[in-house]
């Protein structure tokens, strides 16, 4: 039995998403990020700095998004390039690529939905952590201008990684300077297997289809 822990809108958006393309049966079990849970004795045995995902698969618990596709797509032998081949450093790269813009979503949620009341927010790191959110944009928008998916060779789990990351970054970024992300984004979310993220519901989180950045 599979069990994914799960959040919409959050970074276990890339495993469902993953888990459907692979074909395999789950259980999902959501939680939320606002009501203390994820601090519990119980979640924290399942990922120790209480974040989502955790995967119970194979008698255990697997936590953190990139360790958790590398497992499947290892156990499964597929949607992944495997050790040796060319594509496996691309793979490698975008995987850990997909965190790294995660990162900067995750900076400008904590400005734009968390902080309270609005005067404890630092425009300047607002605009810093905005910058940074395009700059991994434009890297995107540029690998995509001549393919279809992060690899040339076609869909992977590297595709599904950046699923939270569809689903957030044009909240800050206008997608009419980046027509390929967004094209992109259009394609990936149009995937038989992304419907199952649409179906486990809306990030509660977002209040506005666009966040602008204050003046300051």
């Amino acid at each position: 039995m599979i069990r994914l822990h799960h959040i919409p809108g959050s970074r276990s958006d890339r495993i469902l998403w993953l888990l459907e393309e692979l074909g395999l049966e789950y259980e999902l079990r959501t939680w939320s990020l606002t009501d203390g849970s994820l601090r519990t004795p119980e979640f924290r045995d399942l990922s120790p700095a209480g974040r989502i995902p955790a995967l119970e698969i194979d008698g255990r618990a697997i936590f953190e998004s990139g360790a958790i596709v590398q497992y499947l797509t290892e156990r499964e032998g597929r949607l992944a390039p495997k050790s040796g081949e060319t594509e496996r450093a691309d793979f490698l790269e975008w995987v850990s690529f997909a965190e790294t813009q995660a990162y900067q979503l995750q900076a400008l949620n904590i400005h734009h939905v968390f902080l309270r009341p609005e005067a404890a927010r630092s425009v300047p790191h607002m605009k810093l952590d905005t910058m940074r959110l395009a700059v991994t944009a434009k890297a995107l928008e540029r690998h995509l201008q001549d393919r279809e998916y992060i690899l040339k060779s076609g869909f992977s789990a590297a595709d599904c990684m950046f699923g939270f990351n569809l689903y957030a970054t044009f909240r800050f970024l206008h997608e009419t300077d980046f027509p390929n992300f967004a094209a992109y984004r259009d394609r990936m979310m149009a995937r038989p297997g992304y419907a199952a993220v649409k179906a486990s519901g809306e990030n509660p989180l977002y209040t506005r289809d666009f966040y602008e950045l204050p003046d300051g």
